[in-house]
């Protein structure tokens, strides 16, 4: 272990609540509406991007009308740090993706430089379509040029974040809401 429960305790003095459960369900509940619509004709192949978007995942599939098939896509530019760097491929999906409709879910939007890797990488693998939706977006101007996401639960400030699938040092992900660090 790389953080102690004390340092962890620490972190969670120093932060603040910012969405709880109710508000991310409520959120959730309104992108599966957006979805369902969308896919109604689909069977989209679900496509978690480890380990944030794990619990995001989960609860939207519950969600879903259409008849998903899911695999996951492991690539970060964090590890167990609070900041990232280059991207770093650890599991590529099983299934095809040639043909296919694609439901690509990631729990945060920062700088965008893993979601369009990935987006690309889908296409290069011959999807047919792309439909990206992240559980958060962080607000700021440091998004890579011409990336679009089709689905935003919530949005948050320019702060680091974790909780619900988002981590803080590879910990904290299991919490039922999303807290702002402010240490």
């Amino acid at each position: 272990m790389s953080i102690t429960i004390d340092e962890l305790d620490a972190v969670l003095t120093s932060s603040d609540l910012i969405y709880n459960a109710q508000q991310i369900e409520q959120s959730i509940d309104e992108m599966a509406i957006k979805l369902n619509d969308r896919l109604k004709t689909a069977q989209p192949l679900v496509l978690c991007v480890m380990n944030g978007a794990l619990i995001f995942t989960a609860h939207l599939l519950t969600r879903l009308n259409c008849y998903p098939e899911v695999d996951y896509v492991h690539a970060t530019r964090y590890g167990n740090q609070t900041t990232g760097d280059t991207l770093d491929w650890r599991a590529y999906p099983s299934k095809p993706l040639k043909d296919r409709t694609i439901l690509l879910v990631d729990d945060i939007l920062d700088e965008g430089i893993t979601l369009k890797a990935l987006i690309d990488y889908c296409y290069q693998q011959g999807a047919k379509e792309v439909i990206s939706a992240v559980l958060v977006q962080k607000m700021h101007s440091r998004c890579v040029e011409g990336l679009h996401c089709d689905y935003i639960g919530l949005k948050v400030e320019d702060q680091y974040v974790y909780g619900f699938g988002m981590d803080y040092k590879s910990q904290l992900r299991h919490l039922n809401g999303i807290y702002a660090y402010r240490g």
